[in-house]
């Protein structure tokens, strides 16, 4: 198995994701190096699952997003990144360190040890449409499954 060579230079990811009632979920990160300023980038594509709680209002999925989509990048041997997520919470929580309701302390720890892989992470709230649209990409995705 060849080992990717790590890339040093910082790369602009941003995500959108559905899971569904099964906990079956997709996430897609369109990926921008900075040496593609203004350029399209790739776009990767990564399964995952997750228990959903409808109390948690989809929280509980977008920490189990951002945790396969942070471990595919790790994998890419990329080790510098700036995250835009499709959700307001987990951004917040990972800033302030906030209170969680106790279904979500493990995937927390476990994606904060993920993140503390990267040599430079920070994770916002996506402004722009591009979240938006990945995560309509997923939804669809997710609908098609479910109705296969």
């Amino acid at each position: 198995m060849s080992q990717q060579r790590e890339s040093k230079e910082l790369v602009a990811v941003t995500v959108g994701f559905a899971a569904g009632a099964d906990g079956v979920g997709v996430a897609y990160a369109a990926l921008r190096r900075s040496a593609e300023s203004g350029a399209r980038g790739s776009l990767v594509r990564v399964g995952f699952t997750c228990r959903p709680l409808p109390s948690l209002r989809g929280r509980d999925v977008a920490y189990a997003a951002l945790d396969a989509v942070a471990a595919a990048l790790l994998e890419r041997g990329i080790r510098s990144v700036e995250i835009e997520l499709d959700d307001e919470s987990v951004p917040l929580d990972l800033a302030e360190r906030r209170s969680l309701p106790g279904a979500l302390i493990l995937p927390y720890v476990s994606l904060r040890c993920r993140l503390n892989r990267f040599r430079h992470v920070r994770v916002a709230a996506a402004r722009d449409g591009v979240a938006r649209d990945l995560t309509a990409r997923a939804r669809a995705e997710v609908s098609l499954h479910v109705a296969a």
